[in-house]
Protein backbone atom coordinates (compact mmCIF):
# COMPACT_ATOMS: atom_id res chain seq x y z
CA UNK A 1 0.00 0.00 0.00
CA UNK A 2 3.03 2.31 0.18
CA UNK A 3 3.29 4.77 3.07
CA UNK A 4 -0.01 5.23 4.95
CA UNK A 5 -1.20 8.83 5.11
CA UNK A 6 1.02 9.93 2.23
CA UNK A 7 -0.88 8.33 -0.65
CA UNK A 8 -1.84 11.73 -2.06
CA UNK A 9 1.73 12.76 -2.94
CA UNK A 10 3.37 9.72 -4.58
CA UNK A 11 5.36 11.67 -7.19
CA UNK A 12 6.78 14.00 -4.56
CA UNK A 13 7.73 11.04 -2.39
CA UNK A 14 9.34 9.24 -5.31
CA UNK A 15 11.94 12.00 -5.87
CA UNK A 16 14.07 11.37 -2.71
CA UNK A 17 13.62 7.59 -3.11
CA UNK A 18 14.81 7.72 -6.74
CA UNK A 19 17.73 10.09 -6.02
CA UNK A 20 18.95 8.00 -3.06
CA UNK A 21 18.61 4.75 -5.01
CA UNK A 22 20.52 6.05 -8.07
CA UNK A 23 23.20 7.55 -5.78
CA UNK A 24 23.49 4.18 -4.03
CA UNK A 25 23.86 2.27 -7.31
CA UNK A 26 26.44 4.70 -8.71
CA UNK A 27 28.46 5.03 -5.50
CA UNK A 28 28.63 1.31 -4.75
CA UNK A 29 29.31 0.39 -8.39
CA UNK A 30 32.24 2.85 -8.49
CA UNK A 31 33.56 1.42 -5.21
CA UNK A 32 33.35 -2.16 -6.56
CA UNK A 33 35.00 -1.11 -9.85
CA UNK A 34 37.84 0.82 -8.20
CA UNK A 35 38.69 -1.95 -5.72
CA UNK A 36 38.21 -4.75 -8.26
CA UNK A 37 40.46 -3.18 -10.92
CA UNK A 38 43.31 -2.05 -8.64
CA UNK A 39 45.64 -4.79 -7.44
CA UNK A 40 47.09 -2.44 -4.81
CA UNK A 41 43.67 -2.36 -3.15
CA UNK A 42 43.38 -6.16 -2.93
CA UNK A 43 43.80 -5.95 0.83
CA UNK A 44 41.43 -7.20 3.58
CA UNK A 45 39.97 -3.78 4.47
CA UNK A 46 39.14 -2.93 0.85
CA UNK A 47 37.86 -6.41 0.05
CA UNK A 48 35.42 -6.09 2.96
CA UNK A 49 34.38 -2.69 1.58
CA UNK A 50 33.67 -4.33 -1.79
CA UNK A 51 31.59 -7.07 -0.13
CA UNK A 52 29.65 -4.39 1.75
CA UNK A 53 29.02 -2.48 -1.50
CA UNK A 54 27.65 -5.62 -3.22
CA UNK A 55 25.41 -6.28 -0.21
CA UNK A 56 24.17 -2.67 -0.25
CA UNK A 57 23.18 -2.92 -3.92
CA UNK A 58 21.28 -6.15 -3.21
CA UNK A 59 19.51 -4.66 -0.16
CA UNK A 60 18.29 -1.51 -1.91
CA UNK A 61 17.50 -3.27 -5.22
CA UNK A 62 15.31 -5.80 -3.41
CA UNK A 63 12.91 -3.11 -2.21
CA UNK A 64 13.26 0.27 -3.96
CA UNK A 65 12.21 -0.71 -7.55
CA UNK A 66 8.90 -2.07 -6.20
CA UNK A 67 8.43 1.02 -4.03
CA UNK A 68 8.99 3.29 -7.04
CA UNK A 69 6.51 1.26 -9.10
CA UNK A 70 3.92 1.93 -6.37
CA UNK A 71 4.65 5.67 -6.45
CA UNK A 72 4.85 6.03 -10.24
CA UNK A 73 2.40 3.47 -11.63
CA UNK A 74 0.22 2.62 -8.61
CA UNK A 75 1.42 -0.97 -9.08
CA UNK A 76 0.47 -2.33 -5.67
CA UNK A 77 -0.01 -5.99 -6.54
CA UNK A 78 2.58 -8.61 -5.73
CA UNK A 79 2.28 -12.39 -5.81
CA UNK A 80 2.56 -14.40 -2.62
CA UNK A 81 5.73 -16.07 -3.97
CA UNK A 82 7.11 -12.66 -4.90
CA UNK A 83 6.45 -11.48 -1.35
CA UNK A 84 8.32 -14.47 0.10
CA UNK A 85 11.27 -13.90 -2.26
CA UNK A 86 11.44 -10.23 -1.28
CA UNK A 87 11.25 -11.15 2.41
CA UNK A 88 14.08 -13.66 1.99
CA UNK A 89 16.45 -11.25 0.25
CA UNK A 90 15.77 -8.34 2.61
CA UNK A 91 16.64 -10.40 5.69
CA UNK A 92 19.45 -12.25 3.85
CA UNK A 93 21.07 -8.93 2.87
CA UNK A 94 20.72 -7.55 6.39
CA UNK A 95 22.21 -10.66 8.02
CA UNK A 96 25.10 -10.80 5.54
CA UNK A 97 25.88 -7.09 5.95
CA UNK A 98 25.88 -7.45 9.73
CA UNK A 99 28.41 -10.30 9.48
CA UNK A 100 30.58 -8.23 7.09
CA UNK A 101 30.56 -5.30 9.55
CA UNK A 102 31.71 -7.69 12.27
CA UNK A 103 34.52 -8.92 9.97
CA UNK A 104 35.53 -5.30 9.36
CA UNK A 105 35.68 -4.70 13.11
CA UNK A 106 37.97 -7.73 13.42
CA UNK A 107 40.10 -6.29 10.60
CA UNK A 108 40.50 -2.99 12.50
CA UNK A 109 41.27 -4.91 15.71
CA UNK A 110 44.08 -6.83 13.99
CA UNK A 111 45.43 -3.73 12.23
CA UNK A 112 45.63 -1.61 15.42
CA UNK A 113 46.10 -4.10 18.26
CA UNK A 114 48.21 -6.73 16.43
CA UNK A 115 49.92 -4.87 13.56
CA UNK A 116 52.96 -7.18 13.43
CA UNK A 117 50.83 -10.27 12.75
CA UNK A 118 48.17 -8.49 10.63
CA UNK A 119 49.19 -10.10 7.32
CA UNK A 120 49.49 -13.58 8.81
CA UNK A 121 46.17 -13.27 10.65
CA UNK A 122 44.02 -11.91 7.82
CA UNK A 123 45.01 -14.20 4.98
CA UNK A 124 43.03 -14.60 1.75
CA UNK A 125 41.83 -18.03 2.94
CA UNK A 126 40.47 -16.52 6.17
CA UNK A 127 38.68 -13.76 4.23
CA UNK A 128 37.09 -16.42 2.03
CA UNK A 129 36.02 -18.38 5.12
CA UNK A 130 34.50 -15.24 6.66
CA UNK A 131 32.56 -14.60 3.43
CA UNK A 132 31.30 -18.20 3.30
CA UNK A 133 30.32 -17.94 6.97
CA UNK A 134 28.42 -14.68 6.38
CA UNK A 135 26.50 -16.10 3.40
CA UNK A 136 25.76 -19.52 4.91
CA UNK A 137 24.69 -18.07 8.26
CA UNK A 138 22.26 -15.73 6.51
CA UNK A 139 20.79 -18.54 4.41
CA UNK A 140 20.29 -20.82 7.45
CA UNK A 141 18.86 -17.92 9.49
CA UNK A 142 16.45 -16.59 6.88
CA UNK A 143 15.17 -19.74 5.14
CA UNK A 144 12.97 -20.70 8.15
CA UNK A 145 11.24 -17.29 7.82
CA UNK A 146 9.98 -18.35 4.40
CA UNK A 147 8.63 -21.70 5.65
CA UNK A 148 7.08 -20.12 8.75
CA UNK A 149 5.24 -17.59 6.58
CA UNK A 150 4.23 -20.17 3.97
CA UNK A 151 2.51 -22.39 6.55
CA UNK A 152 0.23 -19.62 7.85
CA UNK A 153 -3.38 -19.20 6.63
CA UNK A 154 -4.15 -15.73 5.26
CA UNK A 155 -7.69 -16.11 3.83
CA UNK A 156 -8.72 -12.62 2.69
CA UNK A 157 -5.95 -10.69 4.46
CA UNK A 158 -4.04 -9.44 1.43
CA UNK A 159 -3.23 -5.79 2.19
CA UNK A 160 0.24 -4.97 3.56
CA UNK A 161 0.50 -1.43 4.90
CA UNK A 162 4.13 -1.09 3.86
CA UNK A 163 6.27 -0.37 0.80
CA UNK A 164 7.74 -3.89 0.75
CA UNK A 165 7.22 -7.38 2.19
CA UNK A 166 9.16 -8.47 5.25
CA UNK A 167 8.71 -11.11 7.93
CA UNK A 168 6.57 -9.40 10.57
CA UNK A 169 4.49 -7.31 8.15
CA UNK A 170 3.47 -10.56 6.41
CA UNK A 171 3.01 -12.56 9.62
CA UNK A 172 0.56 -9.97 10.99
CA UNK A 173 -1.76 -10.66 8.05
CA UNK A 174 -2.24 -14.27 9.14
CA UNK A 175 -5.53 -15.43 10.62
CA UNK A 176 -3.72 -17.84 12.96
CA UNK A 177 -1.41 -17.61 15.97
CA UNK A 178 2.01 -16.17 15.00
CA UNK A 179 3.79 -16.80 18.32
CA UNK A 180 6.31 -19.13 16.62
CA UNK A 181 7.19 -16.39 14.10
CA UNK A 182 7.60 -13.80 16.85
CA UNK A 183 9.76 -16.08 19.02
CA UNK A 184 11.94 -17.20 16.10
CA UNK A 185 12.43 -13.58 15.02
CA UNK A 186 13.55 -12.65 18.54
CA UNK A 187 15.91 -15.63 18.74
CA UNK A 188 17.53 -14.72 15.42
CA UNK A 189 17.81 -11.06 16.42
CA UNK A 190 19.48 -12.02 19.71
CA UNK A 191 21.73 -14.87 18.49
CA UNK A 192 22.88 -13.31 15.21
CA UNK A 193 22.54 -9.52 15.06
CA UNK A 194 22.74 -9.12 18.83
CA UNK A 195 25.95 -11.17 19.05
CA UNK A 196 27.41 -9.21 16.10
CA UNK A 197 26.74 -5.89 17.84
CA UNK A 198 28.22 -7.12 21.17
CA UNK A 199 31.39 -8.39 19.46
CA UNK A 200 31.75 -5.14 17.47
CA UNK A 201 31.40 -3.07 20.66
CA UNK A 202 33.90 -5.28 22.52
CA UNK A 203 36.40 -5.05 19.66
CA UNK A 204 36.19 -1.25 19.69
CA UNK A 205 36.62 -1.12 23.48
CA UNK A 206 39.87 -3.06 23.05
CA UNK A 207 40.88 -0.86 20.09
CA UNK A 208 40.25 2.38 22.04
CA UNK A 209 42.25 1.10 25.01
CA UNK A 210 45.13 0.17 22.69
CA UNK A 211 45.05 3.55 20.90
CA UNK A 212 45.03 5.53 24.18
CA UNK A 213 48.22 3.72 25.21
CA UNK A 214 50.08 5.08 22.18
CA UNK A 215 52.61 7.74 23.17
CA UNK A 216 52.48 9.75 19.93
CA UNK A 217 49.43 11.98 19.48
CA UNK A 218 49.92 11.70 15.71
CA UNK A 219 49.78 7.90 15.93
CA UNK A 220 46.63 8.12 18.08
CA UNK A 221 44.99 10.48 15.58
CA UNK A 222 45.90 8.21 12.66
CA UNK A 223 44.57 5.10 14.45
CA UNK A 224 41.28 6.78 15.40
CA UNK A 225 40.94 8.14 11.87
CA UNK A 226 41.05 4.64 10.36
CA UNK A 227 38.10 3.61 12.55
CA UNK A 228 35.83 6.65 12.07
CA UNK A 229 34.44 5.50 8.70
CA UNK A 230 33.57 2.07 10.05
CA UNK A 231 31.89 3.48 13.17
CA UNK A 232 29.78 5.86 11.04
CA UNK A 233 28.67 2.96 8.82
CA UNK A 234 27.79 0.82 11.87
CA UNK A 235 25.64 3.60 13.38
CA UNK A 236 23.89 4.27 10.06
CA UNK A 237 23.17 0.57 9.55
CA UNK A 238 21.99 -0.58 12.98
CA UNK A 239 20.08 2.48 14.24
CA UNK A 240 17.11 2.50 11.79
CA UNK A 241 17.06 -1.31 11.72
CA UNK A 242 16.85 -1.46 15.53
CA UNK A 243 14.08 1.17 15.53
CA UNK A 244 12.11 -0.82 12.94
CA UNK A 245 12.57 -4.06 14.91
CA UNK A 246 11.28 -2.49 18.14
CA UNK A 247 8.40 -0.71 16.36
CA UNK A 248 7.17 -4.01 14.89
CA UNK A 249 6.92 -5.66 18.30
CA UNK A 250 6.05 -3.00 20.88
CA UNK A 251 6.29 0.33 19.11
CA UNK A 252 2.84 0.33 17.48
CA UNK A 253 1.50 1.73 20.77
CA UNK A 254 3.95 4.65 20.75
CA UNK A 255 5.00 5.15 17.10
CA UNK A 256 2.61 5.96 14.27
CA UNK A 257 2.56 3.55 11.33
CA UNK A 258 3.63 6.36 9.00
CA UNK A 259 6.80 7.09 11.01
CA UNK A 260 7.57 3.38 11.36
CA UNK A 261 7.38 2.74 7.61
CA UNK A 262 9.40 5.85 6.77
CA UNK A 263 12.19 4.69 9.12
CA UNK A 264 11.94 1.14 7.73
CA UNK A 265 12.60 2.61 4.28
CA UNK A 266 15.52 4.62 5.61
CA UNK A 267 17.38 1.47 6.59
CA UNK A 268 17.23 0.10 3.03
CA UNK A 269 18.06 3.48 1.44
CA UNK A 270 20.36 5.59 3.63
CA UNK A 271 23.16 3.08 4.52
CA UNK A 272 23.56 1.88 0.88
CA UNK A 273 23.68 5.52 -0.26
CA UNK A 274 26.00 6.82 2.47
CA UNK A 275 28.48 3.93 2.78
CA UNK A 276 30.38 4.61 -0.49
CA UNK A 277 30.31 8.36 0.23
CA UNK A 278 31.74 7.85 3.73
CA UNK A 279 34.47 5.49 2.52
CA UNK A 280 35.19 7.67 -0.51
CA UNK A 281 35.62 10.80 1.59
CA UNK A 282 37.41 9.25 4.58
CA UNK A 283 39.70 6.75 2.78
CA UNK A 284 42.54 8.47 0.96
CA UNK A 285 43.44 5.48 -1.24
CA UNK A 286 39.86 5.12 -2.49
CA UNK A 287 39.60 8.86 -3.10
CA UNK A 288 42.84 8.92 -5.09
CA UNK A 289 41.83 5.94 -7.25
CA UNK A 290 38.42 7.45 -8.01
CA UNK A 291 40.01 10.76 -9.05
CA UNK A 292 42.59 8.90 -11.14
CA UNK A 293 39.86 6.89 -12.86
CA UNK A 294 37.82 10.02 -13.62
CA UNK A 295 40.90 11.86 -14.93
CA UNK A 296 41.85 8.94 -17.19
CA UNK A 297 38.29 8.82 -18.57
CA UNK A 298 38.42 12.57 -19.23
CA UNK A 299 41.83 12.27 -20.93
CA UNK A 300 40.54 9.40 -23.07
CA UNK A 301 37.50 11.43 -24.14
CA UNK A 302 39.75 14.37 -25.10
CA UNK A 303 41.98 12.06 -27.17
CA UNK A 304 38.95 10.55 -28.94
CA UNK A 305 37.53 14.00 -29.69
CA UNK A 306 40.87 15.19 -31.12
CA UNK A 307 41.13 12.05 -33.22
CA UNK A 308 37.60 12.56 -34.59
CA UNK A 309 38.33 16.22 -35.33
CA UNK A 310 41.25 15.18 -37.50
Amino acid sequence: MGIPGLEESPLLLSIPFFVMYVTSLLGNSILILVIGLNKTLQQPMYLFMMMLAICDILLSSTTVPKTLSIFWFNCQKISFTGCLVQTFFIHFSFGTESAILLSMAYDRFCAICRPLTYSSNLTSSLILKLLVFALSRSVFMVTPFVFLLDRLPYQNSIVIEHTYCEHMSMARLATADILVNVVYGLIIAACATGVDIILIVLSYIVIIRAVLRLRSSEARHKAFNTCVSHVCVIILFYTPAFFSFIAHRVGHKYVTLQVHILVANLYVLVPPMMNPIIYGVRTREIRQRVFAMLCSMKARDLYINRFLDK
